[in-house]
């Protein structure tokens, strides 16, 4: 019989570290804030994509939530775009 592991987060589950596990957390909150803004806005992918500066197909990637193809860096310019102001909260673990 194999012990059940149990995480957190399905961020803990699948980082292999603390730190990696926080970085994941924070460019998927932020990609939902975004496609929020997208989707209340009733912007086509197409018209997203040029107020945000990137592809149509590169939108499509955030509004589908893959994560690994978007850096915290990449997410802030995009929410920049948006004309967004990103804040960063720290709390105790």
């Amino acid at each position: 019989m194999s012990k059940v592991e149990s995480y957190a987060s399905v961020w803990e589950a699948i980082a292999d570290t603390p730190e990696e596990a926080a970085n994941l957390r924070a460019r998927a909150e932020l990609m939902q804030k975004i496609s929020a803004i997208v989707k209340e806005s009733g912007w086509t992918q197409v018209e997203a994509a040029g107020r945000c500066g990137v592809t149509q197909p590169r939108m499509n990637d955030l509004l589908r939530g893959r994560v690994s193809r978007f850096s915290l860096d990449a997410l802030v310019n995009i929410a920049t775009a948006l004309g967004r102001r990103v804040r960063i909260n720290l709390e105790a673990a």
